[in-house]
């Protein structure tokens, strides 16, 4: 019996529930600075590294068919459907005020400004970005990032800069290739489908869309594109604890760059208004 009521008398007690929440929320706070901060510190080390010899433009130009080129299908075809649902959408909702002809302008406008730099972003961060996180944190587990520091390479020159290069560069490219999708397909839906007069079409697109709002479109792809490349390159180049750490900084990686890219996204927009 004593020695019972001994064991029970040294057993900790349970957290009270309250107190584990705060300090989860606690611990969830400071995790979300230290990666704020570390993405920060790797973006400097990467314009750092990215003016000093040598370039290796090979790996860049890599980087660039990768990420650009080889996203080019998938953001045509997903230009293309968004273009055709947002019109036939749009052109019901205006069928009942008899301004059917508003539809080229109001296609034109969102894509330009919003879905155009968001859903191209969306597209490299599923394609491009889980493949950088995943080969990172594969070379990085595998003792591959290491080798590379022995034999006086620097890591982050090597490995990184191509890789947030080509996405500041290729997603603003891929931008307008939505746009140019997008818009044909509402095109196709107005003129074709809905039987609106291309003239009308084309005119009123005209009138409406200026150039600035497509280099608002430009300007939010390269800062997605940026931000998708540095938290990709850095959950996959911090990434530990075997496959199943890498396959948990994929999932982070995967998420933290959807939510940066809605984050910023309005933080742009704001900006530029």
């Amino acid at each position: 019996m004593a020695s019972e009521n001994a064991q029970q008398a040294v057993q900790p007690k349970a957290p009270h529930p309250v107190a584990q929440s705060i300090e989860n929320m606690g611990r969830g706070f400071i995790d979300a600075i230290s990666t704020l901060g570390g993405l920060i510190t790797l973006a400097f080390d990467v314009v750092r590294w990215g003016v000093r010899r040598p370039y290796r433009l090979q790996n860049l130009f890599f980087q660039l068919d990768f990420v650009g080129v080889g996203s080019v299908f998938i953001v045509l075809l997903t230009g293309l459907f968004t273009g055709m649902v947002f019109a036939h959408q749009s052109s019901r909702a205006f069928e009942m005020f008899d301004a059917e002809s508003l539809v080229g302008p109001t296609v034109a406008l969102t894509l330009t400004r919003e879905l155009a730099p968001v859903f191209s972003a969306l597209m490299v961060t599923m394609r491009a970005g889980s493949a950088m996180c995943t080969e990172l944190g594969t070379m990085r587990v595998s003792e591959q990032v290491d080798a590379l520091e022995t034999m006086a390479v620097n890591p982050i020159q090597y490995l990184l800069v191509p890789r947030v290069f080509a996405g500041l560069l290729m997603v603003p490219i891929l931008t307008l290739l939505f746009d140019t999708s997008g818009i044909l397909g509402s095109y196709f839906v107005s003129v074709t489908v809905k039987g609106l007069s291309a003239g009308t079409f084309l005119s009123r697109t005209r009138q409406w869309l200026d150039p600035v709002d497509v280099y608002e479109g430009l300007i939010k792809g390269a800062v997605f594109g940026l931000a998708v490349a540095l938290i990709c390159c850095f959950k996959g180049y911090n990434a530990s604890g075997g496959s199943k750490g890498v396959g948990k900084a994929t999932t982070e990686a995967m998420v933290s760059s959807a939510l940066s890219i809605f984050i910023l996204d309005f933080l742009v927009g704001v900006l530029l208004h």
